[in-house]
């Protein structure tokens, strides 16, 4: 990939989110709204979502605010395409994974590696077609257990993904919340696939991202293939400390020459 394939600004921005069902840290407010302003602020190219709620009745009559559509539609509003992945359903609704492009959604599948009925959980894999560049763009986005022995299993769901979805040759990007404790995804990823995760190439490890209050546990990636890490942000503090229980990362990639 050359840097005229990225185009003008040969540059693609992208940022990862687990907006907690658009509610605040402890559940007391709605703030699917200025959640909103806040994306569209970043304006990134791809948005990287889990925990978005598609249906919940019990929101709805809870607050007054709510929208009536489901979230990725309402997040998606003001430029961007959307792909929802279901993964938990229960009786006042469901919610999963989403993501966001300024750019064509030409395939999406979602995969189910829930470990148990109790965890739900959810691969949402999209190619994309970027104007300009003369490969698919594929990216995953990723919510895993919170269990060391289910983290590994979903870990190497992703990478049976990838090598059976994606030519060697193309780009790849797998970002989200991967609940990784022990810090052991990353050399396992990367080991497997030759992904690396975006702010360690830039400060030497994860971003702390959790609690968004105070973070302290570096949970949420971005790991990438056939591009350059040109800066990686965890933004903390307002507004995103209030608008979900994570704070968001977000990085600028830029082409890879090698």
């Amino acid at each position: 990939m050359t840097a005229s394939v990225l185009g003008r600004s040969a540059t693609l921005r992208v940022a990862t989110l687990n907006i907690h069902k658009g509610l605040s840290q402890f559940n007391r407010r709605l703030v699917i709204h200025d959640l909103r302003e806040g994306l569209r602020a970043l304006d990134a190219d791809i948005v990287f979502l889990q925990e978005v709620q598609g249906t919940n009745r019990r929101h709805a009559a809870r607050f007054a605010d709510c929208p009536s559509q489901p979230q990725y539609e309402f997040l998606a509003e003001g430029g961007w395409q959307h792909a929802y992945g279901r993964n938990a359903e229960y009786g006042q609704g469901h919610h999963g994974n989403a993501l966001l492009s300024k750019h064509p959604i030409v395939a999406c599948a979602n995969y189910d590696v829930s470990n148990h009925r109790f965890e739900s959980r959810g691969l949402l894999y999209c190619a994309l077609r970027i104007p300009g560049w003369d490969r698919v763009l594929h990216c995953i986005c990723a919510h895993l257990s919170l269990h060391e022995g289910g983290r590994q299993r979903q870990l190497r769901a992703i990478v049976e993904m990838v090598e059976s979805r994606v030519p060697a040759a193309e780009p790849v990007i797998i970002a989200g919340d991967f609940n990784d404790w022990r810090h052991r995804a990353g050399r396992y990823l990367g080991d497997a696939l030759g992904v690396r995760e975006v702010h360690f190439s830039v400060t030497g490890r994860p971003a702390r991202t959790f609690p968004s209050l105070f973070p302290l546990l570096r949970l949420d990636r971005i790991y990438v293939r056939g591009f350059s890490v040109l800066r990686s942000h965890a933004h903390r503090g307002l507004p995103w400390s209030l608008l979900s229980d994570h704070v968001v990362l977000s990085t600028e990639l830029g082409c890879d020459p090698a």
